[in-house]
């Protein structure tokens, strides 16, 4: 069985003319199902292909930017704590694939993530500062997180397309 991939979002030429926050909100969930979308047409065999010397897989990538999700929405912006799966040792356990995760379940999770997250954004204030304060760096607004998350989810994108492209030749959104 494979995945069938969501239809993007909106209408690219619309985004020209949208306010800030309408802007950043549509950039970041453009690229949000973009990943989804490179897991399409795909068995849950091709969908964790490493075909890159790192661990990088597509369906480890949708994992990892769920846990990216609710660390700066949920933890930054609302002060929530969770179990993590990765540590000291084993820095990049959130790429891992565990028995039992498919495709679905994974690219669920990471929908569920993105849906909360929007609606954290949806009630904040761009100019709010995320309630987490890391020693390594000074608070974040939630016009930095918006910006930041663009950023992190089309260059794991960018991941994806190289990944997909050495599964099957695949390319584009």
């Amino acid at each position: 069985m494979t995945f069938e991939p969501p239809p993007l979002p909106v209408d690219e030429d619309e985004l020209y003319t949208y306010g800030e926050r309408e802007m950043l909100e549509a950039f970041l969930d453009w690229y949000r199902v973009v990943v989804v979308r490179k897991l399409g047409g795909l068995t849950l065999e091709d969908a964790t292909r490493r075909v890159v010397p790192s661990e990088s897989n597509l369906l480890g990538i949708v994992k990892h930017l769920g846990y990216v999700e609710r660390g700066w929405f949920q933890t930054g912006l609302l002060g929530e704590t969770f179990d993590v799966p990765w540590s000291d040792e084993d820095p990049d356990a959130d790429f891992r694939i565990e028995s039992g995760e498919t495709i679905e379940s994974v690219a669920a999770w990471y929908r569920d993530m993105c849906e909360r997250s929007r609606e954290i954004t949806a009630r904040t204030s761009l100019d709010a500062v995320e309630v987490r304060v890391s020693p390594n760096r000074p608070p974040a607004s939630l016009r930095w997180i918006l910006v930041h998350m663009i950023e992190e989810t089309a260059r794991h994108a960018g991941h994806m397309d190289i990944i997909r492209e050495q599964i099957d030749g695949s390319t584009g959104d």
